[in-house]
């Protein structure tokens, strides 16, 4: 894992090399590499698709790398610039079988930061048994553990992915691990009439809800006089799945969601289902947390009903193969996940999605996904709470042709 601090922004790569005789062959994020050995000192070159050559001086000691890369300017061609850099090895893969691993978080995240350690090192067929914690910061015993806002468990790395690849999140179990949960009794101003918001202002208290994980339904701790047997079947999601922000972009906040995911809030992310997001750091960098009970399309009580959850998953590498936004997978159903400043902009992107995944995975021409998306696409409104609002487009598997 290579880090070049270019003017105070670290950017992260790949590179992989073997040394025979002196010589050093390899790749740095895919570009074929050469070089030399000199004692301990490697002079390592490489010349990307665009024809512009990358040099790099290091020396090895203790397992680690430090040096500095010589790089063209990106602003005049007859100039170029050295930065300085440092790198660690990821580890070897300890088994070639697959793993059950068991990570209980120590520490928890307030944003999809490439720049916070990997937790753990994770290869394609690991399963990880882990937690997350509500998105208040509360554990599963009571006890706040992280600032408010969807703090989140990770990142993982996940070893062979990288920029141009496609993440594929496997969710096997979502189990609740405590018996209560909380929301709010208001709602979104953005769903309201004139003049419901006027009164709806007066709202905002905190709602607690009794988890019964036995029967699996969630009951009022206190109903009032006209919701005594309200009662609403338990259905465990994840509010976020995100993967870090690629070089010279912002951490995405956990409150937020972009094009590799984030607080997507789409109650589909349930055990069973498959998160496809598009990889955009070395190692992906995967984050998960936000844990509901149950949650309503839209979340327009601002709160799903809010709690911990025990998580088990795994992932696998699709090499190559880039997708524009995120995407998630059931027995029955393909679905995109468009997330914009406004229903129409994100309706938009969820279409694009879809027409692109059909395209790619199903070989349909635009006039074939025309006439399946005519004919077959349903659309939901998974987040109305955020910053942004978020729009899915599904279709039914049993409606397309064979993959």
């Amino acid at each position: 894992m290579l880090t070049v601090d270019r003017w105070g922004n670290p950017e992260y790569s790949t590179l992989d090399l073997s040394i025979r005789h002196n010589v050093v062959s390899g790749d740095w994020d895919g570009d074929p590499l050469s070089g030399t050995v000199e004692g301990r000192t490697l002079r390592l070159r490489t010349t990307d698709q665009r024809g512009a050559e990358y040099r790099f001086e290091v020396r090895l000691e203790n397992g680690r790398l430090s040096g500095t890369a010589d790089y063209p300017d990106n602003n005049f061609a007859d100039r170029r610039q050295t930065f300085t850099l440092s790198a660690r090895p990821v580890p070897e893969r300890p088994s070639a079988r697959p793993r059950v691993i068991d990570y209980a978080p120590r520490s928890f995240a307030n944003s999809f930061s490439a720049e916070r350690e990997p937790v753990l090192t994770i290869w394609p067929g690991d399963i990880v048994r882990t937690s997350t914690i509500d998105s208040g910061g509360i554990d599963a015993q009571g006890v706040t553990r992280a600032l408010f806002g969807n703090p989140q468990t990770g990142p993982f790395f996940v070893a062979g992915a990288r920029q141009g690849d496609t993440l594929a999140i496997h969710i096997r179990k979502l189990t609740l691990n405590r018996d209560w949960a909380e929301s709010l009794d208001t709602i979104v101003t953005r769903v309201l009439g004139t003049g419901v918001s006027a009164k709806a202002s007066e709202l905002g208290r905190p709602v607690r809800w009794h988890l019964d994980r036995e029967n699996g339904v969630a009951t009022l701790e206190d109903p009032g006089s006209r919701l005594q047997g309200y009662r609403v079947p338990l259905r465990p999601m994840l509010g976020g799945v995100g993967l870090a922000s690629g070089f010279a972009s912002p951490p995405l906040s956990t409150g937020d969601t972009g094009r590799a995911g984030g607080n997507m809030d789409f109650p589909e992310v349930v055990a069973g289902s498959t998160v496809l997001l598009p990889v955009q750091q070395p190692g992906a960098l995967l984050y998960l947390g936000d844990a509901h009970a149950l949650q309503g399309d839209g979340e327009t009580s601002q709160y799903a009903l809010e709690t911990s959850m025990d998580v088990e998953f795994s992932v696998e590498i699709i090499k190559g193969t880039a997708i524009m936004m995120p995407r998630v997978e059931t027995s029955d159903a393909i679905m995109t996940l468009g997330q914009a400043g406004s229903l129409d902009e994100a309706t938009r992107a969820a279409t694009t999605g879809l027409i692109q995944w059909l395209q790619q995975d199903y070989g349909l021409s635009l006039s074939d996904a025309a006439k399946v998306l005519g004919s077959a696409v349903r659309y939901s409104i998974p987040n109305l709470a955020g910053r942004s609002v978020g729009v899915a487009a599904r279709i039914d598997k049993a409606l397309l042709p064979a993959r």
